[in-house]
């Protein structure tokens, strides 16, 4: 073990940059096995995003098991870099806010820190109130009042309590959230198990329930165009088992106005004096429900091999950036590590096969769900979010225990990925005022300041694309570590303000914040420049390749290589 770590040999406390907290961590409290790495991975990767990934693939016209593929590829590409960049963690026990001194200066490192900080408070936040609401609806099942419609005293209640219990968490330091994930992993486990278990005693095996699959990844009505020139709608209704379309009837809507309830049948239905502008909407039921009112499409040409390669790149991505920000702040967990064989061991084990199976444990009990209940009609009504497969079963105590499940993986994710990147991030400002705990407990208060009961949806899509921005961050990490430093960071001067890492007396490499802004530039430009959507689309990988490359150009020309 003594091979792989650095210890610190120079008396550096007094330094404003030095912290106990900050501090490398000594060889005798790397106490964190492959195992509680492994565990710490399942803990973060067992939650509803996870759950969902599928779906967003499968709505888009893949199949099962191409969404699945996708994401263990993407999962098994990122866990690389998590490795490479984990390294620099167990080597030298300290966490991204000081081992990026080296690459952005002991200053220009708070512009990333700061940002993955700020994003990790975006998202313990929206995490924090899906606890409380996880909470709250074991009150609603126990008690059996009717929830509240909209925001409620109840909600708030639930939200304080839940917010509570992270910040316990908080305070009493990463051995506990070292505990924490370790009994927490293996429950995540068998909660999965169980609902493959559910999804295959009552749908009646594997095969059937995937063959339903297909039915996920239709439109549910699409509009088209015969050889005479005959306009004509197809509906693709959920099926029984038997292959018997669920629901009996349907009813067109044009552009806004109801057409009338008929008899649903085989046949595609004739559309006459079809207009350009004319927008078509369907709606099915039977006697027990009516569905949710669904677009009808123009039916599309079958994608070319190349247009299909360029679909899985963009999903590709995008299953990359799930942990973009984590790949960054990775050697605030490995600093723990016993060894280097520990956390590669560790990570390999713990993010790509449980990333998989809970992406397939979304897959199958969905699949199962329009199997077994009567009331999915169509494909956009299957219960994706497992909270809305929870509100169709009628039992108290399966909604009160799931829901506990879900608690327990909420707290275990939130903790691990969204608490110690910026409770670090905030200590590194102020190294001498703000601990660890500090860090935290400013971490819960701007997840409440954010109000995620109000912004749910915008946050998400702001953190998502905030996210892409890293990937340059991550780039300037590995280059300057490997390329440039060779693996060999002077440890001293990582907490000196007019050390190596303080480039002139800055306290910031310009060559890194100028390859950060290109970098980013690129990976987020497209989002407003057409000319740059392609780049945009495939964002992690044209950030990465133009940061590590300009990178590594702009140091080639300093004293340093």
């Amino acid at each position: 073990m003594s091979k792989d770590i650095v210890e610190l040999n120079e008396d550096v406390s007094d330094s404003p940059l030095y912290s106990e907290d900050l501090a490398p961590v000594p060889v005798s409290q790397r106490t964190w096995t492959k195992w509680h790495l492994a565990a710490i991975w399942v803990g973060m990767a067992v939650c509803i995003p996870t759950y969902l990934l599928a779906s967003y693939m499968i709505k888009t016209g893949l199949n099962w098991y191409e969404a699945l593929i996708i994401i263990g590829l993407a999962n098994l590409i990122i866990t690389i870099p998590m490795v490479l960049n984990g390294h620099a963690g167990v080597k030298y026990g300290v966490p991204f806010p000081v081992i990026g001194r080296s690459s952005f200066g002991v200053k220009g490192i708070h512009i990333p820190s700061v940002i993955r900080g700020l994003v990790a408070c975006g998202w313990f936040g929206v995490n924090t109130w899906l606890g409380g609401m996880a909470l709250y609806s074991i009150f609603i099942a126990i008690s059996g009042i009717d929830a509240a419609i909209g925001l409620s005293v109840g909600q708030f209640v639930c939200f304080g309590i839940f917010w509570i219990i992270n910040m316990y968490f908080i305070w009493k330091g990463t051995e506990s959230i070292k505990w924490l994930e370790e009994y927490a992993a293996p429950i995540l486990i068998v909660m999965g198990l169980i609902l493959i278990g559910w999804g295959y005693s009552n749908a009646g095996g594997f095969g059937i329930v995937l063959e339903q699959g297909k039915q996920l990844e239709i439109p549910v009505a699409e509009i088209y165009q015969s050889d005479d020139n005959k306009s004509f709608i197809h509906l693709n209704p959920i099926k029984d088992k038997q292959g018997v379309a669920k629901a009996s009837d349907y009813q067109l809507i044009l552009n806004g106005t109801e057409l009338g309830w008929n008899t649903l049948t085989i046949d595609d239905i004739a559309i006459s004096n079809l207009n350009e502008n004319d927008i078509y909407q369907v709606q099915l039921k039977n006697e027990k429900t009516i569905s949710s009112i669904a677009s009808v499409t123009t039916r599309s040409e079958k994608d070319s091999f190349g247009d299909k390669i360029w679909k899985y790149l963009i999903w590709l991505t995008a299953m990359l950036g799930f942990w973009a920000t984590m790949s960054l702040s990775i050697a605030d967990i490995t600093r723990y590590s016993s060894s280097q064989k520990a956390q590669v061991q560790g990570q390999f084990i713990g993010l790509p096969g449980t990333m998989m199976l809970y992406s397939f444990v979304g897959i199958f009990v969905t699949c199962a769900a329009i199997v077994n209940f009567d009331d999915i009609l169509i494909a956009n009504d299957a219960p994706w979010d497992p909270i809305a497969l929870l509100a169709k079963f009628d039992s108290v105590w399966v909604v009160v225990i799931a829901q506990i499940f879900m608690i327990i993986a909420t707290l275990s994710t939130n903790i691990a990925a969204n608490v110690i990147a910026p409770a670090n991030a905030f200590s590194n400002l102020l190294p001498k005022k703000i601990s660890f705990r500090g860090g935290g407990f400013i971490t819960g208060i701007i997840g409440i300041l954010i109000f995620p009961w109000l912004l749910l949806n915008e946050i998400q899509g702001l953190l998502i694309d905030v996210s892409a921005v890293l990937g340059p961050v991550l780039a300037i990490l590995v280059c300057d570590y490997y390329l440039i430093n060779k693996k060999q960071i002077q440890l001293a001067d990582l907490y000196k303000e007019n050390g190596l890492y303080a480039f002139g007396g800055s306290g910031i490499n310009k060559a890194a914040i100028i390859a950060l802004l290109i970098g980013a530039f690129i990976a987020i430009g497209g989002k407003w420049i057409p000319a740059m959507s392609s780049l945009y689309a495939i964002s992690w990988f044209s950030g990465f390749i133009v940061s590590f490359v300009l990178y590594y150009v702009l140091m080639k020309k300093t004293k340093k290589v």
